[in-house]
């Protein structure tokens, strides 16, 4: 590893690459979208996470009222929609009908889920930070729903496959599909590390003969 020289800037938000999230909300029988980029986990058990939201955004009317949201994870397939609903405002466009995202009832919330989505979060709210150019909506996660295309043979949920984006610096990057490693492989026992290797690549011969066939 090499040793950096550092410069000093001014103290600002610059902890990236950030998560690139669409937040849909409901309140009085409208529905919006906004994209988030300040969002994350806070807590395991229960599991909890927040969103940040300027207060001059509509959708922080929205859920201020509803006291819930609905945490929509984005596609390389969904970025230009994406990015739309984040310079653009509910007061002037319908998002969901400009955008052609579909609307699918949630579980537990009065909110709808994005069905292009493979990834989403119902959310409702515990507590409201306020921050100053943002408040933040710290929330519990009360359901979850993923891709039934994703879901290998075993049951197990493959989010690698989902093209997931990121946000980085004012632009989105896609995510690779081949990790760097996996949580803990630093002091992963070698005789562990080859039965990850062989599960590996006997998953991938698997889904190179299903493409053939």
């Amino acid at each position: 590893m090499k040793a950096l020289e550092k410069i000093t800037m001014k103290p600002g938000t610059m902890l990236n690459p950030l998560p690139v999230v669409l937040v849909s909300c409901s309140h009085g029988g409208e529905d919006n979208l906004i994209t988030i980029a300040w969002t994350g986990i806070i807590n395991t058990n229960p599991p909890m996470t927040y969103i940040s939201v300027r207060k001059s955004r509509y959708s922080h009317q929205m859920i201020s009222k509803s006291k819930e949201f609905v945490i929509n994870l984005v596609t390389e397939d969904m970025v230009k929609e994406t990015d739309f609903c984040g310079v653009r405002s509910k007061r002037d466009v319908d998002k969901f009908q400009f955008c052609g995202f579909t609307k699918e009832n949630a579980q537990v919330v009065n909110t709808p889920l994005v069905k292009e989505s493979p990834v989403n979060l119902e959310c409702k709210v515990k507590e409201v930070k306020e921050l100053g150019s943002h408040d933040m909506f710290i929330a519990e996660i009360v359901s979850v729903h993923g891709a039934k295309e994703l879901f290998d043979e075993r049951s197990r949920f493959c989010l690698d496959e989902a093209k997931l984006v990121t946000y980085s610096h004012g632009e989105y990057f896609a995510l690779k599909k081949s990790p760097l490693g996996t949580f803990g492989y630093s002091v992963m026992k070698e005789k562990t590390k080859k039965r990850r290797e062989r599960e590996k690549r006997k998953n991938s011969s698997k889904l190179h003969k299903d493409e053939r066939s």
